[in-house]
C-alpha cells in the first residue's frame, strides 16, 4: 500500500474513532446516567441488571488481581473509569491514579463517591483516554472501554496507550461468540437496548493479531487471559506485559 493510501486510511480510521467516541459520550453522559449510577451502586436492580452487576464486579476483581498488591510510587491510568470503583481500589494500594471517562457526569459522580480517607489520591478527568497530555504510566486498565469500537480501532487505541506505558496494559473485549451476538440481536437489554451504543463482538485472537502489527507492542507478551460470563454480561480480559 502506498504512503498516500496509508495516510488516507489512517485519517478515515481516526474519523471513525472520533465519531464513535462522540456516540459513546452522548450515551453515558446523557441517556444512561441514572441507569449507570444505579447499576454501579448497591441499590436493588432487576434480574438482568443484577447479572450484569455481578459480572462487572467479577471482572473488576480479576483486573485488580493482575495489578501488584503494592502500587506505591506507580502511576495507574483507569481508562474509561465510569463511576470509579477500580480507581478507588488502585488508590488504596498506594498508586497515583489518573481516572478518565468521556462522561463528565459519571466522573463527577465518581468523585462524589470517593471515600474520605482517599481524597486527593485520584486525579479525576473527563475526556479522551488517548490524550497524550495525561502523561506516562506504569499500568493501564481499560475495563469495558474499548468494547464499543471496531477491532482495528480498538487495537490502534491500545497501541497509543502502549506508547506511554512501561509495565502492563489490561483490557477487556466482548468475545465474538454466537451466544453474545444472538443476545445483542434480541434487544441489547443493557440497560435499554434501543438507546445504548452497540457492543462490537471481537475475537481476542483477532485483536491480538492486530496488536502485534504495531511497533508500540514490540516485545510485549500476553501474560494472562480470563473470560467472565454472568447472564447478559460477557467479557474477556487480557493482560499484556512490557518487555
Amino acid at each position: 500500500m502506498s504512503q498516500t493510501n496509508t495516510l488516507a486510511l489512517d485519517r478515515a480510521n481516526d474519523a471513525r474513532y472520533r465519531a464513535r467516541r462522540g456516540e459513546i459520550e452522548t450515551y453515558f453522559d446523557r441517556t444512561a446516567v441514572d441507569a449507570w449510577a444505579r447499576l454501579t451502586s448497591t441499590a436493588p436492580v432487576g434480574r438482568v441488571r443484577a447479572t450484569v452487576r455481578a459480572g462487572r464486579n467479577t471482572m473488576r476483581a480479576t483486573l485488580l488481581s493482575w495489578l501488584p498488591d503494592d502500587l506505591s510510587g506507580r502511576r495507574v491510568l483507569d481508562a474509561g473509569c465510569g463511576t470509579g470503583a477500580l480507581a478507588v481500589e488502585a488508590a488504596r494500594r498506594g498508586a497515583h491514579v489518573v481516572a478518565i471517562d468521556l462522561s463528565p457526569t459519571l466522573v463527577n459522580l465518581a468523585a462524589e463517591r470517593m471515600p474520605d480517607d482517599l481524597k486527593g489520591t485520584v486525579d479525576w478527568r473527563s475526556g479522551d483516554m488517548l490524550d497524550a497530555r495525561l502523561g506516562e504510566f506504569d499500568h493501564v486498565v481499560c475495563m469495558d472501554s474499548v468494547i464499543h469500537y471496531q477491532t482495528e480501532d480498538a487495537a490502534k487505541a491500545l497501541a497509543k496507550l502502549a506508547e506511554r506505558t512501561s509495565r502492563s496494559i489490561a483490557f477487556t473485549v466482548a468475545p465474538g461468540n454466537a451466544m453474545l451476538i444472538a443476545m445483542l440481536k434480541i434487544g441489547q437489554l443493557f440497560p435499554r437496548g434501543a438507546r445504548s451504543p452497540s457492543i462490537v463482538p471481537t475475537s481476542p485472537f483477532n485483536l491480538g493479531r492486530k496488536l502485534i502489527t504495531y511497533e508500540a507492542f514490540s516485545g510485549w507478551k500476553v501474560e494472562r487471559s480470563q473470560r467472565v460470563s454472568s447472564g447478559f454480561y460477557k467479557s474477556h480480559a487480557m493482560e499484556l506485559v512490557a518487555p
